[in-house]
């Protein structure tokens, strides 16, 4: 892949399972035909069970550019078109309310000046999501807390038409179109999917996307007899930094849960390193895989491409310096300029708040996932994925 071995991505990485910064992880770098892995630490801490390659991690949030490949498969049907009312699929989100200001009280609205359409699901544009403050800081947020359709790591414990009737109830904070606000489009969005294909959604991300892909140990769910290798999720103490259990692995990973999150609230899909990267290598491969056109290279580029403008970007808070470097596509980020990882703009992924990392850089034909088990709660879990990304990028440059 270079001249010289990933020494400077094994290094880092073994550091941060050495230090007790994680129990364990598993990253692929792909370039070409050629595929870099580390595979280090545990499963689990107590057990001491060694990592593996094929181990299971819940994704969280990286299931976004999936949840959005999935869109722009019934785009390319012609089910659905990205600029035209889900009106008719999602009745909850017609003849929509809009605060007059954020502070509003939830009785304090305008008319919606038009209707949400799938585009603004997939930006991020539709007008509901995380709002950048201190809970309970506005009579929205309270409201949808009260509601539990408010981004977190906790699972939607009610089923879809139900999640939808909890919106629909609610107001939306902009006008759709206009700001992007992070998150709850995606779980919309997996409600629009099953909607739409008269099928569960996990049934057809399997069906349409995962079985194509040979994502054979990719679901919601799994058989019993994979529970031993879904690791165990950490979380740091605030005072000491010790890592302990948030999640243990139980039999609830062996029952389809009541909500099929788009957006991998809750943990979201569980996956492996080996078939996100599969994922990975399709979009770069312009949507073939084996043989097989899995996806147009239309939508891909669509997928890839920042569809926010500087004004949407300007209006939009998120974390400190987000903007400046990059944009959002359809599932995940897109970088605008060289931002200190990349040397050029176009670098593509998301992560998720369980420590997983997907991207794809199409200029360097490279595809890269690292999976980790320990939950996001500050700067330095989002530094360990930078350093891993930095690593990455000055191998390829010896």
């Amino acid at each position: 892949m270079s001249k010289t071995p990933f020494t400077e991505v094994t290094a880092t990485l073994r550091g941060h399972v050495e230090r007790g910064e994680v129990p364990g992880l598993v990253a692929l770098v792909s370039r070409g035909d050629a595929v870099h892995a580390d595979v280090l630490g545990v499963q689990d801490l107590q057990s001491g069970v060694p990592m593996r390659r094929d181990a299971l991690f819940r994704l969280a949030s990286a299931v976004k550019p999936l949840t959005a490949a999935a869109a722009m498969l019934l785009v390319e049907d012609g089910t659905l078109s990205l600029d035209a009312p889900v009106d008719r699929w999602l009745p909850e989100l017609a003849d929509r309310r809009v605060l007059k200001s954020l502070d509003s009280e939830l009785d304090d609205t305008v008319p919606a000046k038009r209707p949400i359409t799938l585009r603004d699901l997939l930006t991020l544009r539709w007008g509901l999501g995380a709002i950048m403050a201190r809970p309970g800081t506005y009579p929205l947020q309270r409201a949808m807390a009260e509601a539990q359709v408010a981004p977190g790591f906790e699972a939607i414990s009610f089923p879809p038409d139900e999640f939808m009737r909890r919106l629909g109830a609610l107001p939306l904070v902009h006008q759709p179109g206009e700001q992007w606000l992070y998150h709850t489009g995606y779980e919309v969005l997996g409600v629009l999917i099953a909607r739409v294909s008269g099928r569960t959604f996990g049934d057809f991300l399997r069906e349409r996307l995962f079985t194509p892909l040979g994502m054979n140990d990719t679901a919601f769910s799994i058989p019993a007899e994979k529970l031993g290798r879904l690791v165990t999720l950490y979380v740091a103490e605030p005072d000491s930094g010790a890592l302990s259990v948030a999640e243990p692995v139980t039999e609830q990973w062996t029952r389809p849960p009541v909500f099929e999150p788009g957006g991998g609230q809750g943990g979201g899909l569980l996956s492996t390193a080996e078939d996100l990267l599969a994922f990975g290598r399709m979009l770069l491969n312009g949507g073939r895989h084996g043989g097989r056109q899995v996806l147009s290279s239309q939508s891909i580029q669509a997928m890839t491409t920042d569809q926010l403008s500087p004004e949407q970007k300007a209006a939009s808070p998120f974390v400190p310096g987000f903007w400046d470097a990059s944009g959002w596509g359809f599932g995940g980020s897109v970088t605008t300029r060289p931002d200190g990882i990349s040397p050029t703009a176009g670098r593509y992924g998301w992560g998720g708040g369980t420590g997983t990392t997907f991207f794809i850089d199409p200029q360097q034909d490279l595809a890269v996932v690292l999976l980790t088990q320990r939950l996001m709660s500050g700067p330095d879990d989002e530094a360990r994925a930078t350093a891993f990304s930095k690593a990455v990028y000055a191998s390829l440059d010896g």
